[in-house]
């Protein structure tokens, strides 16, 4: 390959709209860098920000006891008898994930208005140049604050929770004192009706100068340049603000002792290797034009049909997943958001989006983002038990499908969407983490142990059986679709078939002393029913129709991410899934929709159909010039799922594992005709990277372990032996 793509985008004008702004996180902490030239602005997030409700005492419906007559009156043919399983509550989303605040930075306006700003995502730090002014700022990983370094004549620093949708019945108390030769910035804000609050602390220091307290900021004038700290807390009650100024005070020397450009440097020298490499693990190149590669972002979104705009948004998918990943996995938003009216609550959404989202983590060589989904999980299960026992009157587990970050109890219902009758979700989210494992070739004993709850949940749940003596999962709902000739509530659905077979043979794997019972189990489900189109259904249930118009793809869960539909294993049932990917419409055009599609064809090797739904999102104005995405066309409603999901895809169409097979150029797009794909991890414990062009391909395998694996490729299919520490080097002239 030539020149390698560039890790990092940049822009010739401001970022007029917080939208696209660039940012930066480390995966608790964000920063959102937006403004003029003379008055820049950072908004300040936090993964644990999010507004009170009403849902932070929101408690599972009890409706155990009701359970036995619901299942009767669906097996009976009631239509809606789903409806009304509920205990009459009104919908309750959950908290709202909001900004904190934004560090304004005033300056002088400049007498001719050249600017440049950019990011680098090999280290995370933002930057802009203006006539007579720089900036940079970054989140550090190594010390979890925020780093600014501002280069002005004069600057006037203030923090501002006054961001679009902020209640105006916030309490928010300021203050700015003298620290050294500069000055220290709090700002506490009380949301209304409740104990709960959040204070924000930035350190100001300038390098020479002098600073001037103008409540409730501070103006410095004739430095060199000026540091600026900032931490954020999430705290109930009066908050001791001494130990975390102190905190601050500690990543800088005594005054004079050390110039504060000197300290920045510092700082940054500790958080880049942290992030650099983890950022370097795994790099794409499409032999990109270099003329395209040196684009400004905006322009290069206008090239749909570019590989160096795939290459981009490859890298700052990856950029972004990393850096909105940490205590959390990324929100609907990632970590980020400039408006405290986040749609959907800025949520954890289960059912699609978190799993999407983290598609890529296992196998790009990102286990900072698996850990962080693992973490949530981990923390959540005594509230998924909670779900399991009051909803369903079973053991074990239920994940929710929407979570705030604190709380992981199932408490949305309306009658479009009656979402505490989905029991596919501990399943779909543990998924990830048993890639994981497979990759690096050990078990995880919090994913064993979760496994366990799961298939505790399946051997109390899964009591009805139908004429031929299978298991029946009623009630069963299919995200967030319903039948067309039936209630949301249903019977049978593919998505919740698959989950369980998945979950109880998975959780077998991990706990070889049940391993008899729980396969046993498994193998008590019905198979997927294939309907009058030839297409797999929706619901594996006589009489239930399907509806195909719609932005999820839930029933095709068995293709992607599982490998229980393959075009090697079970051709028929994959010749109808794919039926059932043709008949599916795009509903209202969610990029997640179109994402997800792209990533079943993948599986199905069609790569014609992931060229057409990559490019419905890549001609349908889905990206900010940040390169954060949309939900919608047309860059409507902010949204990560397209920005984290699109390095699965192009990693998907190129290379697939399981824990004894691989996938070589399964689905390549006549728009990458070559290419090189580097540090690629598989379920098989192979480290891979793969070289192609139109007449050849290469292909180098790094195992940890010895195993044997079979090669799929165009061509066909061979074994591989394996020998961990020896590198195994394949050449295909036809693929």
């Amino acid at each position: 390959m030539t020149d390698g793509p560039v890790h990092g985008t940049w822009e010739p004008e401001p970022a007029a709209r917080w939208e696209d702004g660039f940012l930066s996180g480390n995966g608790h902490h964000g920063a959102l860098l937006f403004g003029e030239p003379d008055d820049e602005r950072v908004v300040v997030t936090h993964h644990t920000l999010v507004h009170p409700n009403g849902a932070e005492h929101a408690r599972p419906p009890r409706l155990a006891a009701e359970l036995p007559a619901l299942q009767d009156r669906l097996l009976a043919g009631v239509r809606d008898a789903a409806e009304r399983f509920t205990d009459g509550r009104p919908l309750q989303w959950v908290q709202p994930f909001h900004p904190a605040f934004q560090i304004r930075l005033r300056r002088p306006r400049a007498a001719t208005p050249d600017h440049r700003r950019s990011v680098d995502f090999t280290t995370g730090v933002l930057r802009t140049e203006s006539q007579g002014s720089r900036s940079e700022v970054f989140v550090s990983r190594a010390d979890d604050v925020i780093v600014q370094q501002v280069e002005a004549a004069g600057l006037v620093v203030s923090l501002d929770h006054r961001l679009p949708g902020a209640p105006d019945t916030l309490m928010v108390g300021q203050s700015v004192v003298r620290a050294a030769d500069g000055a220290l910035l709090t700002l506490c804000v009380r949301y209304p009706d409740s104990d709960r609050r959040y204070t924000g602390i930035t350190l100001v220091v300038p390098t020479g100068g002098r600073t001037a307290l103008i409540p409730p900021g501070a103006h410095v004038t004739g430095a060199e340049s000026v540091l600026l700290l900032t931490r954020v807390v999430r705290h109930t009650g009066e908050l001791d603000t001494a130990p975390h100024i102190e905190a601050l005070r500690d990543l800088v020397p005594e005054s004079g002792s050390e110039p504060g450009s000197v300290t920045y440097a510092r700082l940054l020298d500790r958080h880049t290797p942290l992030h650099r490499t983890a950022y370097e693990r795994v790099t794409l190149d499409l032999a990109a034009d270099p003329a395209e590669r040196a684009l400004p972002g905006s322009q290069l979104l206008e090239r749909p049909d570019s590989p160096a705009l795939l290459e981009r948004l490859f890298a700052a998918g990856r950029y972004h997943l990393l850096s909105s990943s940490g205590l959390f996995p990324p929100r609907l938003t990632g970590l980020w958001t400039g408006d405290w009216a986040t749609a959907w609550s800025g949520a954890f959404t289960n059912d699609a989006n978190v799993n999407l989202q983290t598609a890529s983590a296992a196998c790009a060589a990102l286990p900072e983002v698996t850990e962080a989904l693992a973490s949530l999980i981990q923390r959540q299960l005594p509230d998924w038990q909670d779900n399991a026992r009051e909803i369903f009157g079973t053991r074990g587990v239920v994940a929710p499908p929407h979570s705030d970050g604190e709380s992981g109890l199932t408490y949305h219902f309306n009658r479009e969407y009656p979402l505490h009758l989905w029991t596919a979700g501990a399943d779909w989210l543990l998924k990830p983490l048993v890639d994981h494992d497979e990759t690096r070739g050990e078990q995880d004993p919090r994913t064993a142990r979760a496994l366990a709850e799961v298939a505790l949940f399946y051997e109390d749940f899964l009591t009805r059986t139908d004429a031929d003596g299978h298991l029946v999962v009623v009630p069963s709902y299919s995200p967030e679709n319903r039948p067309a000739n039936g209630s949301w509530g249903a019977i049978n659905a593919a998505m919740d078939l698959s989950a369980a077979r998945h979950a109880l043979r998975t959780a077998a794997a991990y706990h070889p002393e049940r391993a008899q019972a729980w396969r046993a189990l498994a193998d008590r489900l019905p198979p997927h029913r294939i309907n009058a189109d030839g297409a797999l259904a929706e619901w594996a249930w006589p009489g239930l129709d399907d509806t195909y118009d719609h932005r999820h793809l839930s029933h095709l869960y068995g293709v992607w991410p599982l490998d229980e539909i393959t075009p090697y294993d079970t051709p028929d049932l994959a010749a109808a899934a794919h039926r059932a990917l043709e008949l599916r419409g795009s509903e209202n055009d969610s990029a997640h929709g179109h994402l997800h599609h792209a990533l079943v064809a993948a599986r199905l090797r069609d790569g014609e159909r992931v060229a057409h739904a990559l490019g419905q999102v890549l001609k349908g104005d889905f990206f900010h010039a940040s390169l954060m995405s949309a939900h919608y066309p047309n860059r409507n409603v902010y949204n990560a799922d397209a920005a984290h999901t699109l390095p699965a895809v192009l990693v998907e169409m190129l290379v697939q594992s399981t824990p004894d097979r691989l996938v070589l150029l399964p689905a390549v797009p006549t728009t990458c005709p070559r290419g090189e794909l580097r540090g690629i991890r598989t379920r098989f414990g192979a480290a891979l990277d793969l070289t192609w062009s139109p007449t050849e391909a290469t292909a180098v395998l790094r195992p940890t372990r010895t195993h044997r694996v079979e090669l799929r490729t165009s061509s066909g299919t061979e074994p591989l032996y394996l020998v961990a520490g020896e590198d195994h080097v394949l050449r295909l002239e036809a693929w």
